[in-house]
């Protein structure tokens, strides 16, 4: 049976099964969508089985197709691992190397830096801060900011770089409200938060506590967040580095609370095989290195 069958068909087929679509599959391929499709027809000719019900609004497995899912999974990503180990050589950094990652300037130079050391690599870098958990499988490497605790995960996350956190105001809104001395004293007061990232609750502070703020102004970015605290929209948690200028010109300040906000960290996950691939070793490698400089 298995001389009948190509590895690309599987590879097409495993690749939709994870993302319920045949769209979002070519994407995590590098494929046209209707190569994807011919696989998976191929796939089910030769098996003589309907392994995905597709209508119109939806896609679901069929019985047949989970268990070949669950079954070549875990071989693929062993046949992965061995072709990984035979070939490392870190004079010779080859393939495909797919990561999410926000979009900022100094990682926009390591991942230009790192194809042009490496002209083998193939790079796709979509930009995202917070990366669906559905389709985390299809890609390498994962640059993602977090506060306190990580969530629990199947990945490897190890920490590139950590900023110092602090609240602050704009001295029109403390005008309006009473400077506030715990965490408690923030529940009344108009305060600005993440829309998604970080689960939607960056106001983590080092005992791992949570704040439950109120807020009217949710923003997946540090630089909205900070132009909606210079407007006295609310209180803000920003990184320290990221205003400190604002914080000694006076437009902004610096609120002490009786608990420490949690620091901003950079981590990057990968996944949590025996060894990672040579590419992504390779990638952290680098990474390590500018963190650590600009640390």
């Amino acid at each position: 049976m298995i001389e009948k069958l190509e590895l690309q068909w599987l590879l097409s087929f495993q690749a939709v099964y994870e993302n319920l679509s045949f769209k979002l599959a070519a994407e995590q391929r590098q494929i046209p969508t209707s190569n994807i499709s011919r696989h998976v027809a191929l796939l089910e000719q030769s098996l003589n089985t309907r392994l995905l019900e597709r209508t119109t609004r939806k896609m679901v497995a069929t019985e047949a197709g989970q268990k070949l899912y669950q079954s070549i999974s875990p071989l693929i990503t062993a046949m992965d691992n061995v072709l990984d180990e035979v070939t490392k050589d870190n004079t010779n950094v080859r393939g495909h190397l797919k990561i999410i990652a926000p979009d900022l300037p100094f990682l926009a130079d390591i991942f230009a830096n790192f194809c042009h050391q490496h002209p083998r690599i193939q790079l796709s870098c979509d930009t995202q801060l917070t990366p669906q958990e559905s389709v985390l499988d299809g890609y390498d490497l994962i640059l993602c900011f977090s506060r306190g605790n990580l969530p629990d995960s199947n990945w490897v996350a190890k920490e590139m770089l950590r900023w110092k956190s602090s609240i602050v105001a704009a001295p029109s809104l403390l005008k309006k409200y009473a400077l506030p001395n715990s965490i408690e004293d923030l529940i009344d007061t108009p305060c600005i938060t993440s829309l998604s990232i970080m689960q939607g609750k960056p106001w983590r502070f080092k005992n791992d506590q949570i704040a439950s703020i109120q807020s009217n102004y949710k923003v997946n970015s540090g630089q909205m967040a900070k132009a909606a605290a210079l407007k006295g929209l609310g209180f803000a948690i920003l990184p320290r580095q990221s205003c400190e200028a604002e914080i000694e010109s006076g437009k902004l300040v610096e609120i002490q609370l009786n608990q420490e906000p949690a620091d901003l960290v950079l981590y990057a996950m990968y996944s949590s095989r025996p060894f990672p691939k040579q590419k992504v070793k390779s990638m952290l490698d680098m990474l390590s290195a500018v963190c650590e400089d600009i640390a």
